[in-house]
């Protein structure tokens, strides 16, 4: 049995390097030696040259004009294909010292690319996604410092306080309470970054199969003391056996902080709706054979709350890390459980939309493959 490890051809390479440009300056050359070699023999001839001084002669010539065709070929290629090797070669090692900034520039200017150019194409995306790697970097540092500023200011004042011995039992117990609660939210900044971290160098998921409706029952009882303390009406409409196959507990995370902001960002006396249902709908099938429809099934959750809402310009930041759109409710948070709700959607092949209107609520909504 014969195994091919040949790697698929690349579908963009959509132009070859012409067999006629390569051949005629080589043709050329070599005819060009052969002309002057046979013109130097016949010089010869008509100098009578002896036998032995012809050989010599036309030896000697032929070795020079092929050492000339030989350097104009190698010139040919240099101004070619090894130059723009050249090109790539100084442009990553200008990457390997940290420089993410360079750049190649193909000097085609219509649409089509040899392998050549589709390798500088790769490489220029590469570098592009290390300098956003590297300044996403930057901004994540920034901002996890900034959010650690203020609880680590509050505790510190507040033991600089607890020094002073003349403190009334009253306050000494409020300064001890406010540097418990900022330890808490510090502690809880913490364990998102690391979480956050984690999943963002996740790349595989473990799948079980496991009861959505029965998850979400649960998460929901988790905040039963929350809903209680804001008086908030649970509206719950979950269908009976939902069973899919995948992480359940990233989706527990991803449940936890939607229904944690609805919580957090619904006034007292407002609602909290979850719904839970199976989704059919038709698929566009390609495959070898033809295209084709296929019936797709997915679970569909629903969280919907009567809370502030967010206005379209907001909306469109609120998966992006240590954003808060509501400042009223900051002190609250860290910004980083919608982020990190994005990225269980990516890690469980899920999809999430959002409804949201300013001053009436907001509903997000899940899709999930059942395997």
């Amino acid at each position: 049995m014969k195994i091919s490890y040949d790697e698929p051809k690349d579908k963009r390479v959509n132009a070859k390097r012409s067999f006629w440009r390569d051949f005629i300056p080589s043709f050329l050359g070599e005819a060009v030696c052969v002309l002057l070699t046979v013109g130097v023999y016949y010089w010869g001839l008509t100098a009578g040259l002896s036998n032995r001084r012809m050989i010599v002669l036309v030896a000697a010539t032929t070795v020079v004009w092929a050492l000339a065709a030989g350097f104009m070929s190698r010139w040919i290629t240099q101004i070619g294909f090894a130059g723009r090797l050249k090109n790539i070669s100084n442009a990553v090692r200008r990457v390997a010292a940290g420089d993410f900034s360079v750049r190649i520039f193909a000097p085609r200017t219509d649409d089509k690319k040899d392998e050549m150019e589709v390798l500088i194409e790769d490489f220029n995306k590469m570098a592009e996604e290390l300098e956003n790697n590297r300044m996403m970097k930057g901004d994540f540092i920034s901002n996890v410092s900034h959010e650690m500023k203020t609880p680590l200011a509050i505790i510190k004042n507040y033991a600089d306080a607890l020094k002073d011995g003349n403190l009334s039992p009253q306050k000494r117990q409020f300064y001890v309470d406010t540097i418990s609660e900022s330890a808490g939210k510090l502690s809880n900044l913490i364990e998102n970054v690391l979480r956050l971290n984690k999943m963002e160098h996740q790349a595989i998921v473990e799948k079980e199969s496991f009861s959505l409706d029965e998850q979400l029952r649960l998460c929901v009882l988790a905040l039963e003391e929350k809903f209680e303390e804001k008086d908030l009406e649970l509206e719950i409409d979950l269908e009976e056996e939902i069973r899919i196959s995948n992480d359940a507990s990233l989706l527990e995370i991803a449940w936890n902080n939607i229904l944690g902001n609805a919580v957090k960002y619904t006034e007292p006396g407002g609602t909290v709706s979850v719904s839970a249902r199976l989704e059919r709908e038709q698929a566009e099938r390609v495959s070898d054979i033809g295209k084709g429809r296929d019936t797709v099934t997915r679970a569909v959750v629903c969280i919907r709350d009567t809370g502030c809402g967010m206005a379209p310009e907001a909306a469109q930041h609120m998966f992006d890390q240590f954003y808060q759109g509501d400042t009223s409710h900051a002190s609250e948070g860290n910004g980083l459980g919608l982020a990190m709700v994005a990225r269980v959607m990516e890690l469980c092949k899920g999809e999430i939309s959002v409804d949201t209107k300013e001053g009436e609520g907001t509903a997000i909504t899940v899709r999930l493959p059942l395997e």
